[in-house]
């Protein structure tokens, strides 16, 4: 069995869909009308379509549950959250710092489905090391492999 990925319902699909593409900068690679797939592996579904598949009404589909989230990472964490920040979207929080060293902004897109932006663990060990840290206490805070903070370092 392959688990494809994850499938969001969505009152509005025309909607929903401009703000994955404008925000988290996803392309649709498949577009049956009532469903699209984006090259981030995730699909988003009319809300319509969906009660007929489940044989629901309206009244039986609940958004905001707070119970899930899409989560992305990104390299240049600070260019997608003053993207956030100026488009206006609605924080679940702002970004905050993990003790390991990793930036993360939670958002709601607009059906109030959490949306996770994690910066990238390779850009966390770097921004450590260019402050002069040691490679083992890298290692120790990020939570990551020496070999691999080791051969980071190496490419500074």
């Amino acid at each position: 069995m392959k688990m494809l990925g994850p499938l969001l319902v969505v009152s509005d699909l025309d909607r929903s869909r401009a703000f994955y593409e404008r925000i988290f900068e996803q392309r649709v690679v498949l577009d049956f009308g009532a469903n699209i797939s984006f090259n981030g592996g995730f699909s988003l579904q009319s809300q319509g379509s969906w009660q007929k598949f489940i044989h629901k009404e309206a009244g039986d589909i609940k958004y905001g549950c707070n119970a899930f989230e899409l989560y992305f990472e990104v390299e240049h964490f600070e260019e997608i959250y003053q993207k956030m920040l100026s488009a206006n979207v609605e924080f679940v929080h702002t970004s905050v710092e993990y003790p390991l060293g990793q930036r993360v902004v939670r958002v709601y897109d607009p059906d109030r489905h959490i949306i996770e932006v994690g910066e990238d663990m390779r850009m966390v060990i770097k921004r450590f090391l260019r402050t002069g840290m040691p490679i083992e206490r890298v290692a120790e805070v990020s939570q990551h492999p020496l070999e691999m903070v080791e051969a980071l370092a190496k490419e500074l």
